[in-house]
């Protein structure tokens, strides 16, 4: 019989900590969902997070936003640094439900799952702490602002937080699988998400005189229908880049042609080089199509999040976690999403790895980012120990690997 590879023994530690500690997980998902906050305003949420894991003899420290915190769960100081990371903010949309943990705060909610991620995250950090000693340590990045663009992960790559880390991993709800599934995808499994705001301006005038001004209104449909179109025969399609505008505001009356109008939308792509040249591409697009009607224009471009572009050997040891939480019959494949997560940032300075955490349970589909979004909370435990048992696995398989070396 081969004898029990120290991790074996450390998930099973893990397993029965989560299994010990279900109930008091759930009320703090709970507590959260009743107090969102927006993002670089959780301070209420970082207090709350910094009490418990102080609680457990961690040292917490605050991110120089003033929300958010970063832990070091400590193990060998010559073993690799691994990093697990969540998201801590909530969205501006009323909660919808009625349940005795209801949104308390008029017109915020977690409608994202983002109180799932960090009561996983605070799970992991408190249960690896109760462990023996582990081969390196276990950073908890618990990240503002994820749904603002620009958001958090930026900050925290910016303040150096994954400095001398091997990988990253973060975890994300998934209301369309069931409880005890995990989705994984190794390549592009989000896209870039930025912002366009575009506005022509003119003289204005009579409408029954547009060949003596220029017609606003005209030349920002031109720009709707046109610069879609002529964007997807500039890039390679395999790209799955999206130009979609939501928002278009011009004029009051019916027989005035307006002096200003104004586009607002969302660029997304799947492939990274194409984002790198999207902005340029933009720009050049809008002015070529609104300068053939005589406005002026202004574009406001402001670039969101990159891809999360999945690591292959960082999804490897994803999976065998996922496999150890759920049985290999509860991985699957997950399907490439064109919303934006700003987990994409991360790497910019190692690699990452996202996985889908399915929460629906035996009721009613319940969608992302609505008033009436919920989890089934046994999702909290598959989290914790699919989160934990790959930070396990990520530190055994890089203490075995140099600093610096390709295999990383």
């Amino acid at each position: 019989m081969s004898e029990a590879r120290p991790q074996d023994d450390a998930g099973a530690r893990l397993d029965r900590w989560t299994r010990e500690h279900q109930p008091e997980l759930v009320a703090v998902r709970r507590h959260l969902h009743a107090h969102p906050e927006l993002g670089f305003a959780e301070h209420e949420t970082t207090a709350h997070l910094e009490q418990r894991l102080s609680a457990a003899g961690l040292r917490p420290r605050r991110l120089r936003s003033g929300t958010g915190l970063v832990c070091d769960v400590p193990g060998d100081p010559d073993g690799p640094t691994v990093v697990l990371r969540a998201d801590i903010d909530a969205l501006p949309l009323a909660d919808l439900k009625d349940v005795p943990y209801r949104s308390t705060r008029e017109g915020m909610c977690h409608a994202c799952g983002h109180d799932v991620h960090t009561t996983v995250l605070l799970g992991v950090a408190l249960a690896l702490a109760a462990q023996e000693r582990l081969p390196g340590t276990v950073r908890c990045v618990f990240q503002p602002a994820e749904e603002q663009l620009p958001g958090g992960g930026l900050a925290v790559v910016d303040e150096g937080v994954l400095a001398g880390a091997s990988r990253a991993f973060a975890l994300h709800c998934d209301p369309s699988l069931p409880v005890g599934q995990v989705g994984l995808r190794t390549g592009a499994i989000t896209a870039a998400c930025d912002r366009v705001e575009v506005t022509l301006t003119g003289p204005g005038g009579h409408t029954a005189r547009p060949q003596l001004t220029v017609d606003l209104v005209h030349a920002l449909g031109q720009v709707v229908t046109d610069v879609p179109g002529l964007l997807s025969r500039l890039v390679d399609p395999r790209s799955s880049l999206s130009l979609v505008w939501g928002a278009v505001s011009a004029g009051v009356a019916a027989n005035a042609i307006p002096q200003t109008g104004t586009l607002r939308g969302t660029l997304r792509v799947l492939d990274r080089s194409v984002w790198s040249q999207a902005e340029d591409l933009v720009r050049r697009l809008v002015t070529e199509v609104a300068n053939g009607s005589g406005a002026e224009v202004a574009i406001d471009y402001v670039r969101g999040v990159p891809p999360v572009v999945n690591d292959p050997r960082s999804v490897a040891l994803l999976r065998g976690a996922a496999i150890e939480t759920v049985g290999g019959e509860g991985v699957v494949q997950s399907p490439q999403s064109m919303g934006g997560e700003d987990f994409g940032w991360f790497a910019e300075v190692l690699p990452i790895a996202l996985a889908r955490l399915g929460t629906a349970g035996s009721g009613p589909a319940l969608d992302l980012h609505r008033g009436t979004f919920d989890v089934d909370e046994r999702a909290i435990g598959v989290g914790v120990r699919l989160l934990g048992r790959t930070a396990l696995h990520a530190l055994a398989a890089d203490s075995a690997v140099p600093v610096g070396d390709p295999a990383r």
